[in-house]
């Protein structure tokens, strides 16, 4: 129940986004002759809302109808239409420099209170699983981070709403695609993708060859990542199909091996629109010249990485 609270929490001000979004796009119909917008616009954001309050508590057959129903209302590209309250230079120059490297602080608040509560939470609490404790953690430690936030900008409580409803309608339906391609990590898992993955790749790595077991893991996970846009939705996929046949069997260090696999995951997070809060939203903020010009800008990087990946996977899994 503490865990769902946060869902709640997000949902209200999703609830808070659909009904700024109907009264801006009713605002601006007459002006735009558009008079379906405020409708699809809120209704997406209100279904949304709607889930992640009740989600748990409805039949998964509701859930999934409604998802769907978000899935047509976003594709009338409606969903993020009407003015979106933009923040002006001069006071982004004000804030910049009264606050300084303070605007950091929040962050490190958030990483730092999520280590400490990952490690103090399973004292107190042994009998709740780890992972449960550790969205647990990250919770708190966002709420931490948000008090820090309020405490360096000197911003109204206020602020918390407008400004959290603006980054939404900003994000516009691109904001759900992390959890859709998390789903859809878990139903490729269930399907058996990961075994078929396995049998296919049985054909073509010689049996025992570790090297290039470690290069199909490290790249799998690349190239998965870059069409799931998760590299925690790829995993679970990938180290069935491929870490643990052709790394772990040949003798490699499952903890070492696993963390480098999810890393090289990261390298095909850079290189893909389907990490779109990582890419497309930056590029869309910034308001560059192409939404892909993020991407082409770490992609150098990013296949170096993966590389490097590849001989710390070789030479460390199979020597620790």
């Amino acid at each position: 129940m503490f865990l769902e609270m946060w869902y709640i929490l997000i949902g209200f001000l999703l609830l808070a986004t659909a009904i700024i979004a109907f009264k801006s796009n009713k605002e601006n119909e007459e002006e735009s002759k558009n008079y379906t917008a405020k409708y699809i616009s809120s209704g997406f954001w209100a279904i949304l809302a709607f889930l992640f309050i009740v989600g748990p508590y409805i039949p998964h057959e509701i859930s999934g109808a409604l998802v769907l129903v978000m899935g047509v209302l976003s594709f009338t590209k409606q969903v993020n239409l009407g003015p979106i309250a933009q923040i002006s230079q001069s006071f982004k120059d004000e804030q910049s420099n009264r606050i300084g490297n303070l605007i950091f602080l929040p962050s490190v608040s958030i990483a730092i209170g999520a280590f400490v509560f990952s490690q103090i939470l399973p004292k107190l609490y042994p009998e709740v699983s780890a992972s449960l404790l550790g969205f647990i953690a990250i919770g708190i430690s966002s709420l931490i981070g948000l008090i820090t936030v309020l405490l360096v900008t000197r911003a109204p409580i206020k602020a918390v709403t407008s400004e959290g409803t603006r980054l939404m309608r900003t994000m516009g339906s691109l904001a759900i695609l992390p959890q859709l391609l998390g789903a859809l990590g878990a139903v490729f898992t269930a399907a058996g993708v990961g075994s078929l993955i396995s049998v296919l790749l049985g054909g073509i790595i010689p049996d025992g060859n570790a090297f290039l077991g470690v290069v199909a893991y490290c790249v799998g996970m690349a190239i998965f990542t870059m069409i799931m846009g998760n590299a925690f939705a790829a995993f679970t996929v990938i180290t069935v199909g491929i870490g643990i046949p052709f790394v772990f069997a040949q003798g490699a260090n499952p903890i070492i091996a696993s963390a480098l696999a999810m890393t090289a995951g990261f390298c095909g997070t850079l290189m893909t629109p389907m990490g779109a809060n990582f890419n497309i939203l930056p590029a869309t903020l910034l308001e560059t010249k192409s939404e892909y010009a993020v991407i082409k800008f770490q992609a150098p990087l990013a296949m170096t990485l993966l590389v490097i990946h590849i001989f710390l996977m070789y030479f460390l899994a199979f020597n620790f």
